[in-house]
């Protein structure tokens, strides 16, 4: 678990860098219908996620004004072991609440940013300004084929490089 947690901060502080060309992301969030459990389809590939399979995020609102991020995964098969970290999500001001920085370790904060999301809340794409950090969430251990090779032509038409994504093994 440690390892994680070095690796985390590390990929934080390295994502601090800006791309040249700027990534929109959604207009508006609904935290109260965002909240709850988010299964990962496919994401890019992340030491401090090495070894994961039927990872999951759950985000719960905070009284004090945060989001709660809670990250589980089982370690090296669907049996393993499970994994877990804890963190806090701020929402960036004026940004519809599409914008967060995800905080696992003081002071280190990372960006999260909202950049496709379906009416019903039923997916959603995370990605980071660099566009070396991207998430494909959905509210169910599997995606419709078809709804995920419409992302990808939406993610790609972001700059993002989708020959990189590796989809996650879920429960069946």
């Amino acid at each position: 678990m440690k390892w994680i947690c070095v690796f985390l901060s590390a990929a934080f502080l390295a994502s601090c860098s800006s791309s040249n060309e700027s990534l929109e992301t959604v207009s508006q969030v609904d935290l109260d219908k965002y909240a709850g459990k988010w299964y990962e389809i496919a994401s890019f590939p992340q030491r401090f996620q090495e070894g994961c399979h039927c990872t999951t995020a759950t985000y719960t609102k905070s009284a004090e004004g945060h989001i709660i991020v809670e990250n589980r995964c089982n370690k090296d098969s669907i049996n393993g072991e499970l994994s877990h970290i804890e963190g806090k999500a701020f929402i960036v001001e004026n940004s519809g609440n599409a914008k967060l920085e995800v905080q696992f370790f003081w002071p280190f904060k990372g960006d999260y940013w909202i950049i496709e999301l379906s009416d019903d809340y039923s997916y959603a794409v995370v990605g980071h300004p660099n566009r070396e950090y991207l998430w494909i969430l959905s509210r169910t251990p599997q995606m419709e084929e078809s709804t995920y090779n419409d992302l990808l032509k939406r993610i790609s038409n972001k700059k993002f490089d989708i020959t990189m994504l590796k989809k996650t093994v879920q429960w069946e």
